[in-house]
C-alpha cells in the first residue's frame, strides 16, 4: 500500500506574478501572430488566448493573412539562401545563443505554458528545460554532421557522401507542448541549414510569440536575416497551406492521427517529405514478477501528467490476472492523493483540460466506456468547486475494460485510464498491447530479466519506444522520439534524427588521367 506521504516531488513556490512574468517575456495584451525574427506584422483579423486556468482572456493576437504569408516565404527563401553558406559549427553557436537565452527566462516562460496551456507549472518548467537540452545537443551535434567515404571499383577514384540543407521547414505543433516540439525540430533544422516556419496551435499563440521574441532578439544581436526563423498563426487552413506549399521542402506536423494522414497526403502529392509525430494508445504491461511500488508512480504520472493530454500518456494498463486486485487497490489509495487545481500552485499534481471541447470528449468517452460494457473502477467528472469556474477541470477515470472494445482502441485525450487483465504466458500481453493502430511508446514493469528482454526483441513491442521498469510517459533528448503504424513513424529530437532536416549527396571524384565508365563500359569515338 502507499504510505501517507505523497508520490509526487514538488518544487518550491514562485513569488512572481503572471503580469510580471509576461512583461519579462515583453508580452502585451493585444500581440501579432505573424513574424520574422524580432519583425511583427499587424494584421485586422484576430484570435483571443484564453487561459484554462482561470477561463480569463490572456491577450488578443492577430492572425496570418494570405499576403502576409507570402511576406514570410519570401524573407524565409532569401534567409536560406545566406544562412546555408554559414559554417555548421558557427550556425551551433547562435543555438547555443538560444540557449543560454532560455536558461535567462526558464521561469518566465514556463509559467506561460503552464497558465495559456494548463498543465502544471512543474510541466511547463520542464518543457522549456528540454528547450535547453535540444539547443545543449543541438550546439555539439553541428560539429558531428558527418559523411562516409567509400572505395570506389574504379582506379584513382574517390567517392563519398555528404549531406545538405533542405531549405525550408515548416513546423506545426500541438498545443500540449507548445514550446518543445518546436524546439526539437528547429534546433536541430538550424543547425543543419534550414530555415524554419513555425505554425503553432491557435490554442497556445502566446507561447509561441514569446519563443518568436527570444531568438528574434538573438538573431539581431548577431546581425542575421530575421527570415531565419519565422512565425505565422492562423487555424487548420493556414496548416493544409504550408502542407501544399511546395516551396516548404519538409513539413513536421505533431497532432492527431487523422490531422498527420491529411498532411502525409498532401505534402506526398507534391512529392515533398513530411515528419510525423501523431497519436499514441500507449500501455503498460503488468507482469507477476513486477515491483508495484515501482510501478504505480509510473502508472500514476503517465495516466494524469498534462491531464492525460501527452501523446505519450498511459491509456491502457496489461495487467496479470493474479495481479489485478491488488493493483486496484493500491491504485485507489494512490488516486486519491492526486491535487486538481490551478497549474500555478504547485502542491496540485494536475491541472485543467485545454479548453470546454475537451472536457466535452471526455465526459462522451466515459459514457460510451460505461455502454460498452467497461467497469469504472474510478469514474471521473466535471469539477465545479471554487477554482474551477474555467470548467475545463476533471477527475481523472479509470476502468476495468477489454482491449477489444472500440473506446479503447480510439486515443482519448484525457486522464482516462483502461485496466486490461490478461492470463498466461508474456506472449498473450505483447499480443494485447500491440493489437491497436497507434504505435508510439510502451513500458513494461518485471524483475525478470527474460519478460524485459523478451519485450524489447522483435517478438515484443511493434512502439517506437519501450521502456523496462519506467513509464511510457517522457522522453530524453539523447533518443529519437516516435512512433510506428499509426503514429506516424516519425522521429525527432535525438540519435540521428538531424538526416531528416538534409539531403544526401553522393561525390565521385577522378583524379586519374582517363575516364573508366562504370560496369567496365566500352566507349570510343
Amino acid at each position: 500500500m502507499i504510505g501517507k506521504k505523497s508520490i509526487f516531488a514538488l518544487p518550491k513556490t514562485f513569488a512572481v506574478t503572471l503580469q510580471e512574468h509576461l512583461s519579462f517575456l515583453n508580452i502585451s495584451k493585444t500581440e501579432q501572430g505573424t513574424a520574422f525574427g524580432n519583425k511583427f506584422i499587424t494584421s485586422s483579423e484576430t484570435i483571443s488566448s484564453f487561459s484554462p486556468v482561470d477561463g480569463n482572456q490572456i491577450a488578443s493576437i492577430t492572425l496570418t493573412t494570405d499576403s502576409d504569408y507570402e511576406i514570410i516565404i519570401k524573407e524565409t527563401q532569401q534567409a536560406f539562401k545566406i544562412w546555408r553558406t554559414i559554417p555548421a559549427p558557427k550556425r551551433g553557436e547562435i543555438v547555443r545563443q538560444f540557449g543560454e537565452a532560455l536558461r535567462e527566462k526558464k521561469e518566465s516562460l514556463g509559467y506561460l505554458v503552464a497558465y495559456e496551456m494548463g498543465k502544471s507549472l512543474q510541466e511547463g518548467l520542464g518543457e522549456v528545460q528540454e528547450m535547453i537540452d535540444i539547443c545543449d545537443f543541438a550546439v555539439g551535434l553541428s560539429r558531428q554532421l558527418h559523411g562516409f567515404t567509400m572505395h570506389s571499383e574504379r582506379p584513382q577514384h574517390r567517392m563519398y557522401e555528404q549531406w545538405h540543407p533542405l531549405g525550408m521547414v515548416g513546423i506545426i505543433s500541438a498545443f500540449n507542448f507548445p514550446v518543445a516540439v518546436w524546439a526539437w525540430n528547429t534546433a536541430l533544422a538550424w543547425i543543419c541549414g534550414n530555415v524554419t516556419i513555425w505554425k503553432p496551435s491557435e490554442k497556445t499563440p502566446l507561447c509561441a510569440i514569446a519563443c518568436q521574441k527570444i531568438i528574434g532578439e538573438v538573431l539581431e544581436n548577431n546581425n542575421l536575416p530575421k527570415g531565419i526563423s519565422c512565425l505565422i498563426t492562423g487555424k487548420v487552413e493556414l496548416g493544409k497551406q504550408i502542407a501544399a506549399d511546395k516551396r516548404i521542402a519538409l513539413v513536421s506536423a505533431t497532432g492527431s492521427t487523422k490531422m498527420g494522414k491529411d498532411v502525409a497526403a498532401t505534402v506526398g502529392a507534391r512529392l515533398g517529405k513530411s515528419l510525423l509525430e501523431l497519436g499514441g494508445n500507449n500501455a503498460m504491461i503488468i507482469t507477476p514478477n513486477a515491483d508495484l511500488q515501482l510501478a504505480i508512480p509510473a502508472i500514476v504520472f503517465g495516466a494524469i501528467g498534462t491531464a492525460g493530454q501527452r501523446c505519450t500518456t498511459t491509456r491502457r494498463l496489461i495487467v496479470h490476472d493474479s495481479l489485478v486486485d491488488e493493483l486496484i487497490l493500491k491504485l485507489k489509495g494512490a488516486y486519491q492523493q492526486i491535487k486538481i487545481g490551478s497549474s500555478l500552485d504547485e502542491t496540485n499534481h494536475m491541472g485543467p483540460l485545454i479548453d470546454t471541447d475537451a472536457v466535452k470528449q471526455y465526459l462522451k468517452a466515459i459514457v460510451a466506456a460505461k455502454e460498452q460494457g467497461a467497469e469504472p473502477i474510478i469514474e471521473g467528472k466535471l469539477l465545479t468547486d471554487k477554482g474551477c469556474e474555467s470548467r475545463c477541470y476533471v477527475s481523472p477515470s479509470v476502468f476495468l475494460a477489454k482491449n477489444e472494445m472500440p473506446i479503447v482502441q480510439e486515443e482519448t485525450f484525457a486522464p482516462l485510464l483502461y485496466i486490461i487483465p490478461y492470463s498466461g504466458s508474456m506472449e498473450k500481453a505483447i499480443e494485447i498491447q500491440n493489437s491497436v493502430s497507434q504505435g508510439l511508446s510502451s513500458a513494461i514493469m518485471t524483475t525478470n530479466i527474460r519478460e524485459s528482454e523478451l519485450f524489447l526483441s522483435s517478438q515484443g513491442s511493434d512502439c517506437g519506444i519501450a521502456n523496462v521498469n519506467i513509464g511510457t510517459s517522457g522522453a530524453e533528448i539523447g533518443g529519437a522520439f516516435g512512433g510506428e503504424k499509426d503514429t506516424g513513424g516519425g522521429r525527432e529530437s535525438g540519435s540521428d534524427a538531424w538526416k531528416a532536416y538534409m539531403r544526401r549527396q553522393t561525390n565521385t571524384i577522378n583524379y586519374s588521367t582517363e575516364l573508366p565508365l562504370a560496369q567496365g563500359i566500352k566507349f570510343k569515338f
